[in-house]
C-alpha cells in the first residue's frame, strides 16, 4: 500500500507505527500552513531578525523532534515538543505586528 498510488483505502489496517506516522504526516501539515503564514508576513512586512530566524530554527527542530516522539508514542513529550513549535510559530507572528 505504501508504494502504491493510494487510490482507494488500504487492503488491511495500518499497523499501529505506520498509523502513527501517518497521524504525524496529517499533524504536520496542519502546522505547516500556519508556519508559512508566520513566515510570509515576516518576509513581505521586512521585519526579518535574528528573533524570528531562532523561531524559525526552533520550529524545525521541534518538527524533526515531533515524528520519532509521535511513532514511538512518547506521551506527554510530543505534545510537550509540538508546543515548542507552535509558539516558535507565534511568536513569529507576534513579533512582526509589534
Amino acid at each position: 500500500y505504501a508504494i502504491s498510488a493510494r487510490d482507494r483505502a488500504p487492503s488491511k489496517p495500518l499497523s499501529p507505527l505506520a498509523g502513527r506516522l501517518q497521524r504525524a504526516l496529517t499533524n504536520h501539515f496542519e502546522g505547516l500552513i500556519l508556519f508559512t503564514l508566520a513566515v510570509v508576513v515576516v518576509t513581505l512586512s521586512n521585519q526579518s531578525t535574528p528573533f524570528t530566524a531562532t523561531c524559525a530554527y526552533v520550529y524545525l527542530g521541534a518538527r524533526v523532534l515531533y515524528v520519532p516522539a509521535y511513532a514511538f508514542g512518547l506521551r506527554p513529550w510530543r505534545s510537550l515538543v509540538w508546543m515548542v513549535g507552535f509558539f516558535a510559530t507565534l511568536f513569529m507572528i507576534v513579533s512582526t505586528l509589534i
